[in-house]
């Protein structure tokens, strides 16, 4: 879905691939928080990396992984503390949701038969989907229209 809704055209792509771009605490009211102060100081370990190369990848640039993974850490995961610890924990969670837990969207969504194919998709099927192989947990999702990022 970045691919298609930025103005800066994707280098790399994910090929038949749903993959991760981001892990964002959110707020049952008003705006998400982002750019928290950082509690605990655990750096990302490298033995998570190859992991994250494949799951989430930075699409616009892979050279560019640690960067991309650096900020998503700042603005989103620093705003996870009590529940997410660390810079650490929080990768180690992107990581669990999407391999260990069948939190993998890429691989519920196949099943229902919804792939990365540009088709256009009813926002209740692609939620109902995503219901029906979590555990019935309720998708947040967000939309982006052609040229927002």
């Amino acid at each position: 879905a970045v691919c298609n809704s930025s103005r800066t055209p994707c280098k790399d792509p994910p090929d038949k691939l749903f993959t991760v771009h981001g892990l964002w605490p959110s707020s049952m009211v008003g705006p998400d928080p982002s750019n928290c102060p950082i509690k605990n100081i655990r750096k990302r370990e490298k033995l998570l990396e190859p992991q994250l190369e494949i799951i989430w990848p930075n699409v616009f640039d892979r050279t560019k992984n640690k960067l991309f993974w650096d900020k998503e850490w700042m603005k989103h995961g620093s705003c996870g503390y009590p529940t997410i610890d660390n810079e650490n924990h929080y990768f180690e969670t992107v990581i669990k949701m999407y391999i260990t837990k069948k939190q993998n969207v890429s691989r519920i969504l196949s099943k229902a038969k919804i792939e990365p194919d540009g088709k256009k998709r009813a926002l209740l099927d692609i939620e109902n989907a995503i219901r029906n192989g979590a555990d019935n947990k309720k998708p947040k999702l967000k939309c982006q229209k052609k040229g927002t990022t």
